[in-house]
């Protein structure tokens, strides 16, 4: 029983033969999926795939690469989507300062927005963080972040970091960049925090663990993820399944049946 806390099978890269590959997705164990909105549009079709799929949940939000053009309206979109049964967390919103565009003080503009959305709808978030860990923890700490907790989204910072986001009860959210030879800031990660902190990840369709590099991604590679903090932590793997279905469960408010 394995936990998907964030996948974009919306994803055009999926669309000649998601159904198939969702369906290897349950078959490779995973029993609930969180697919994540990134634009309206992404999120309104995280929001039907939802519908189709019982074991699949939707959160929504707008990326920061995506904020330039958003308007007071399609936040109120944005706080409509909130109320579909199947949405279970609001993003992934936040800051990503590796490019120059948006600039950043749009992109926290927006990000600031969308917290207020979260806090209002009693929403857990998924914080995009990109270069960007000083404004992204000043920008929480001033908008509910700590009230409202959620998950770090593909965790790229420091142990000291990631400890201090887990004081503001954020879960670390740990992806297929821990299976790769140079991924030595994020295995320290993974060696510092407890297991009780970490949520299973896979961004797919990027981002693909070993050894699956370079080919499109999917939740089926989540064990080899799961794998690998195994192995790190000194622990069996299914200590890691059965602690990151527990922390998933919690951070998007879900009861633990049929899991």
């Amino acid at each position: 029983m394995i936990f998907e806390t964030h996948a974009h099978f919306e994803d055009e890269r999926y669309d000649e033969d998601r159904e198939q590959e969702l369906e290897e997705v349950r078959l490779a164990g995973v029993t609930r999926l969180v697919n994540v909105g990134s634009s309206l549009s992404t999120s309104k079709q995280s929001i039907a795939l939802a519908h189709k799929h019982d074991f699949i949940y939707a959160a929504v939000g707008v990326h920061p690469d995506n904020v330039a053009t958003l308007t007071d309206a399609d936040i109120d979109k944005l706080r409509d989507m909130c109320h579909e049964p199947e949405v279970v967390a609001l993003g992934e919103i936040g800051l990503d300062y590796y490019y120059e565009e948006p600039v950043r003080q749009i992109q926290q503009e927006w990000f600031a927005r969308q917290l207020e959305v979260a806090y209002e709808e009693e929403m857990p978030i998924i914080v995009h963080s990109r270069d960007a860990a000083e404004d992204t923890m000043r920008i929480l700490k001033e908008h509910h972040g700590d009230t409202l907790a959620g998950i770090i989204h593909c965790f790229g910072y420091s142990k000291e970091v990631a400890r201090e986001f887990i004081k503001m009860g954020f879960y670390i959210g740990v992806g297929g960049v821990v299976t790769f030879k140079n991924a030595r800031r994020l295995v320290e990660v993974v060696e510092d925090i407890d297991l009780e902190h970490i949520v299973l990840e896979t961004d797919c369709p990027y981002m693909a663990p070993v050894p699956h590099r370079g080919k499109r991604n999917s939740s089926k590679y989540l064990p080899d993820i799961a794998t690998r903090i195994a192995q790190i932590k000194g622990v069996a793997v299914h200590q890691v399944y059965e602690q990151t279905m527990k922390n998933a469960n919690e951070v998007y408010r879900l009861s633990f049946a049929n899991t």
